[in-house]
């Protein structure tokens, strides 16, 4: 499966798009795993670190609503 990110050729992840991290995070508010979200190694690293300074700076929810 390759990865939807390097087809889209992203370099960098912005964590101010909240919309985008939403589909990475489960209902339950955790950070769905590369298995699930079908990325590869490099992206979903700097997809966990943009969902988690998202969660820091209060743009996105620590829990579920």
């Amino acid at each position: 499966m390759d990865c939807f990110l390097c087809k889209k050729n992203f370099r960098e992840i912005d964590f101010r798009e909240t919309p985008f991290l939403k589909r990475y995070i489960s209902s339950l508010g955790k950070i769905r795993p590369k298995e699930r979200t079908g990325l590869c190694s490099y992206h979903q690293r700097h997809m966990a670190k943009a969902i988690k300074r998202a969660r820091h700076l209060g743009l996105l929810s620590a829990t579920s609503k």
